[in-house]
Parts: C-alpha cells; structure tokens; sequence
C-alpha cells in the first residue's frame, strides 16, 4: 500500500519544542486519516532544528465507498415531503427507493452510495488544516495574506513543504495544495552550510538517504547517540571521562543536524569554584558538557562542544569562540562566589524581613523561625542533636540571597552547605542546608544523617500544617504550593529513616503558632497522609485496603507503625487462617450489621455464658477471651507478627461457631446473647485492623 513522506522546512525550531511537535504532527494527521476512514500500518516522526518529518505506511489508495440508508416519508404521503426526499436524497422518482414495511406503516429507503475519494485528494484537504491549526506554544505571523488564503503563523518562517503519496514501485504523487504561497513538492534541502542545495526526494528511504549525503542527520536519537559517542571517545583519548547530562543531551541534539564533537578549555584558576557553578555556567551559557578527572573525580579545565559544522580549520575557531564566553562567565561566577563568601550567612537572615513568603503566612523570616522551632523540637525525638538542628534551620535558606544562587536558582541548598563549611559550620549543620530539600521525588535521595532529616521534616511540616491552617489544600489535579509532594517527603524520611513520630501531636503543636488553626485540620491533614502512604505503598506492590483498615482504629498517626502492621496484616492474610479468619470476621460484620439496623440498637457488652446452649459458642467465647488480651498485649509491644498469631487462634472457633450454630434464634435472649458474641469477634478482631474495610 501506498505511503506518505511529509516535511515542513522551516527558519530554526527552539530545541525545547522539536520532540512534542514531531509528536503532534504524528498524533494530529494519523487521528485524520483514521477518521476520515484510513487505517494505516505505521507512523513516525523526526525533528531537526529546521524541519518537522513524518512518515505513514501502508495507507489505503482510496476511501471505501459509504454505503448509507436513508428512511423518507410515509407511502402515500403528502407530496411535498416526497418532493424533498427525492431531492435530499439524490434519486431521480420513487421507482429507485425501496418499501420498507413498518408497524407504522410501509415507508420509501433510499439506498445510496459515496463514492470514496482519493486518498491523496484527502489529504489535500486535512494537511493544510493541520498546518494551520499546529500547537506551537509559541507562534510568529509571517508572509502576506493572499486571495486565496490567509497570512500564515508557525513557529518560524515555514520555506517549503515536500509532501508525496505513493508506492515504492511507482513515481509518487505530489500532494497539492495551497499554503499561504509556500511550495509543496518534492524539493528539501541539507545543512544550511555544508549542503544548502536543493534536493529532489520521492519516499521516505530516498529522503533519509540523500539528507545524510547532504550532511543531515534525520533522526535525533541517532545524533544523541552520536554526541555521546563521540564525547566519551575524544575525553577518553586525553585521560579524562566525560560528565553526561541526559537533558543537555537532549538539548544539543536539537540545536545541530550533523553533530560535530570538540573540545576546549579553560584557565585552571577556575577550578577553585565548587564543580556544581562550573557546570551551571558552562551548560547554561554555552551548551557545553563538563569534564572530569577519573583518577580523583573533580572536574577538570576542559569543556566538550557539539558544533553544527565541519569546520575548515578542524574547528579552531569554534573552540576560540566557546573558550572566549566561558572564559568570561567563569569570570562572573568567581566573582559572585568570592562575594558571596565575604558576608557570613546569618548576617543575611534580616533581609528575610522584606520577602513574603505568603501572604497568610507571612514572610520568608517569619517562616524561618517557624521551621527553626520546630525542628528543635522534632530533634530529641529524630534523636538529632537539638543545637546543631537549630543552628542548620536558622542558615538552612540564606543561601537563597547570595549571588550564586540568584544566578543559578538550581544550586539552591548546595551552595548554602558550601558557605556553611567555608565559615567554619559543623559538616552536620553544612550538609542539612543541601539535603533539608530533599526527597524532591519518588526517584530522590532520602537524607540519613539525622540533622538534615530534622530540618528536613520541619521544613516539610511547617508547609503542610500552615497551608491547611489557610484552607490551601490541593484540589483534583491543582497543586499549586506542591503539598502532594511535601507529604511523600515526610512519609519517605520517616519510612527510609526507621523514625517514630506521632505526626498528629507534632502538627498539633506546630498549628498553635498559626491563627486560624482547629484540632479538625491536624486529622483532616493526617487523612492526607494516609491517602499519600496507600499511593506510596502501592506502588512498592502492598494493598491500599489494609492502610484503611489500619487508619480507620483511628489514632495511627506513627506511620512506621502504621507500615510494620500493613506488612503484618498482609502477610496473615495471604495465609489460609487469615483469609478465613477475614471471610468470618466479615460475616459476623454483616449479621450485626443487619440486625442492629432492624432493632436500631447496638448489641454491647458482654454476653451472658449462663445463655450459652451449644459447646461452639462456649468454644467461641472462651478464644475470645484468650486471644483478645493475647493479641492487644503484643499490638502494645509492637510485635504485630505475635498479634496475627493470637489472632490465627480464633479461626477454628469462629469456623465450628458459623457452621453449628443458628443466631438468629427464636428465643430473643439467645439470640441477643449471641449477636454480643459476634460484636465479641469483631472487638478482638480490631486490637490488629477494622477487617470490615479489608476486601475479600
């Protein structure tokens, strides 16, 4: 079957753009044709700095004729409504429509045939529109509006457009149309320097072909391959090892169609900058990778470029150019990190005075104090030392005022813990103005060193706990203040770190620093936890029922608690006394659920043995009475594997109780008597869960 070749030749697309717009030009044509009735095999598409590509194959040549069937008026109906679906309908009299009987009545069907149109002539019609309707998230109006169409916008100026249909066995067929006067045929052209000739291309395997000839490389997982090739070989050569960077990877590979890898270098003075500003400064200002010295891991004076050109001087001028800039942006960043390093951290903590943190909350100093109170107060129960906690809470963000970070917004926290250890700070006290950040992510590094945890879970806290004291909480998707993220930060560094900590208290304590504060948001904030710990721990494979069934004992606010029992309670069940324990617990639930509606009561209280008539429930109750205290005794050692052992010893009872006994018996006080024994069940059953919110 036949295929498609489409490209759009363009002034340069920004690198960030390239990988979604080759996407929604796949997305935006395939979802056309299959509505317009064309099924293809096969789609793809590339991007270079100077063109969009897209290949379908095995498109059909033509629609299918649509056969459609049309019910017109009543047989014998008035005139003019046969006159008008005859005229609707395209038929010449009424001997051409069918008689279709009807309980109704018998009424004309007109059978017609759409022929399907070529499929080339289809796409005439939807690639303009497509082109027109492209979301660029940013567009330029360029070119004259015409009489036949309006003046076009694209992300850049769009100079040709090569679109063919055809088999590989015959010369492809130019799909025409009209693009506010941009030439559509089969003419590209290669690298704006090295090959800027036009070129006539037919399908798809010619087109990649004779782009590579013309020094293009089409695809940009091909060019990334080749830059990481190639960089690792030129720093391997000279005894070094490059510092890969997938997202400026990235990057290059969308700013270069024949990637060209050299490298340069700078002076050694430089070095005496933290390797994190280097880098910052030669990948923001440059595009250029940073290399290191394996023997001893720091970075050396060297910088890997990835130029657009084979240059006739085997790129010494591009290397001239490069060394120039960076030479002058190191320049700067030595500057701003020697001024930085003049004025101690604490000295800016004023400033902090001026700066709203939020409006409700206050400023950024008001905050800092906040944290620092609170992390004092978390310490002795983190096991943290409580002067070296306080003291990394109170410099944890001045680093946000220096120059260095100003002019590299993502060195937050690195660069604190860098002028913490330049003026002499504890390592301990240094090391939590990076880490009280993290975990950013389910992929980031969780802190161990138990200050930087301290700092970290205060910082964390104070966000929560005060953003639910504004009535701030995430709505649907909305998150703008990135809550859903703080609360898998503080269930991840309780968890990872082994940490008792009863959140309920701790916020509690916090919120009474905050107006507007209620003991109702501490409880509707620990329910947010729970929902994040039942994401987190299904997503590690664990069942978000049992945290609901531990939740709901109400109270459980230690989540490494909260964690040991849900493993506990999982593994009891995947036994068979826990799955059949749970189906009997579930049983006697539903009986008292039943019955305590019918006689709008509770059946409370203990029953009475004097009314026991059968040996199971004399059976029954006398388990109870021995795994109750046995169960609720290793719960308060947090032994919750000893728990589900007592509580394994109920399953024989409870199976010979069900089996023999009727609970619903016609005398009323055996029956009473026996349904405050099924409420007995339920009672022991939740020293360890509410089996009632565990699913079968």
């Amino acid at each position: 079957m036949p295929d498609l070749l489409l490209e759009l030749f363009s002034e340069e697309i920004p690198a960030r753009m390239q990988a979604k717009a080759a996407e929604d030009l796949r997305r935006m044509v395939t979802d056309r044709l299959v509505a317009e009735g064309l099924v293809y095999e096969g789609a793809k598409a590339f991007a270079t700095p100077r063109r969009l590509t897209l290949t379908v194959h095995g498109i059909p040549a033509r629609q299918s004729d649509l056969k459609q069937e049309r019910k017109g008026p009543r047989v014998g109906g008035a005139e003019a409504a046969i006159q008008g679906f005859l005229k609707a309908t395209g038929l010449a009299s009424l001997d051409e429509a069918k008689i279709q009987r009807d309980p109704k009545g018998d009424f004309y069907i007109a059978l017609t045939e759409k022929p399907g149109k070529p499929t080339v002539d289809v796409l005439a019609e939807i690639l303009p529109i497509i082109i027109r309707t492209f979301p660029w998230p940013k567009q330029m109006r360029w070119g004259a509006a015409s009489a036949k169409s309006s003046a076009l916008t694209w992300v850049r100026p769009l100079h040709s457009i090569v679109a063919t249909f055809g088999i590989e066995t015959e010369e492809p067929e130019v799909v025409q149309f009209d693009l506010s006067g941009v030439s559509v045929g089969q003419t590209t052209y290669g690298h704006r320097f090295l090959a800027p000739d036009a070129i006539q291309v037919r399908r798809f395997d010619d087109y990649v072909a004779k782009l590579q000839v013309a020094k293009v490389v089409l695809d940009p997982e091909r060019r990334k391959e080749i830059i990481l090739a190639d960089a690792r070989q030129l720093t391997f050569a000279q005894g070094y090892e490059l510092v890969e960077d997938p997202a400026l990877l990235d990057e290059v590979s969308g700013l270069v169609e024949w990637p060209v890898v050299l490298m340069g270098s700078f002076d050694q003075e430089f070095l005496s900058i933290p390797d994190e500003v280097i880098r910052a400064t030669i990948r923001a200002n440059q595009k250029c990778f940073v290399v290191r010295d394996p023997k001893t891991g720091k970075l050396t004076n060297k910088f890997v470029i990835t130029a657009n050109i084979e240059a006739s001087d085997g790129g010494t001028a591009i290397i001239a150019g490069n060394e120039r800039v960076i030479r002058a942006r190191l320049s700067d960043a030595k500057f701003f990190y020697e001024t930085d390093l003049k004025t101690k951290l604490e000295a800016r903590l004023p400033k902090f005075e001026q700066i709203v943190f939020h409006e409700k909350l206050g400023t950024q100093a008001a905050r800092i104090a906040r944290i620092e109170k609170l992390a004092a107060e978390i310490a002795p129960l983190v096991g943290a030392d409580p002067a070296k906690t306080k003291r990394a809470a109170q410099l944890a963000k001045t680093d946000l005022l220096t120059e260095v970070v100003g002019e590299f917004p993502e060195l937050q926290g690195l660069m604190g813990k860098y002028y913490a250890l330049a003026q002499g700070e504890d390592a301990a006290v240094a090391a939590a103005s990076e880490d009280h950040y993290k975990p950013q992510g389910p992929t980031d590094r969780v802190p161990g060193d138990l200050v930087s945890v301290a700092v970290a879970l205060a910082d964390k806290l104070d966000t929560l706990v005060g953003f639910w004291a504004i009535d701030e909480k995430p709505t649907g998707s909305k998150d703008p203040f990135a809550l859903r993220r703080a609360a898998l930060g503080v269930i991840r560094l309780i968890i990872e770190n082994n940490l008792r900590l009863k959140l309920k208290s701790v916020a509690l304590s916090h919120a009474s620093t905050m107006t507007s504060y209620d003991e109702g948001k501490p409880a509707d904030l620990l329910a947010f936890f729970a929902d994040r710990l039942k994401g987190q721990l299904r997503d590690q494979g664990a069942r978000h029922d049992l945290v609901d069934a531990v939740f709901a004992l109400g109270g459980q606010d230690d989540l490494l608690m909260v964690v040991r029992r849900v493993e506990a309670l999982g593994k009891f069940l995947d036994s068979d006394d826990g799955k059949n324990l749970l189906a009997g617990t579930k049983r006697a639930n539903n009986i008292l659920a039943i019955e305590e509606k019918k006689d709008k009561r509770k059946f409370d209280g203990a029953p009475d043995a004097a009314l026991f008539k059968l040996d199971e429930e004399k059976a029954l109750a006398k388990a109870i009475a021995e795994v109750g205290p046995e169960a609720s005794a290793a719960v308060a050692k947090e032994d919750f594997a000893s728990a589900m052992t007592a509580m394994a010893k109920l399953r024989p009872a409870v199976d010979a109780f069900f089996d023999k006994v009727k609970v619903n018996d016609d005398d009323a006080a055996v029956r009473e008597n026996r349904l405050k024994l099924l409420n007995e069940i339920r009672a022991a059953t939740r020293a360890v869960a509410d089996f009632s919110k565990i699913q079968d």
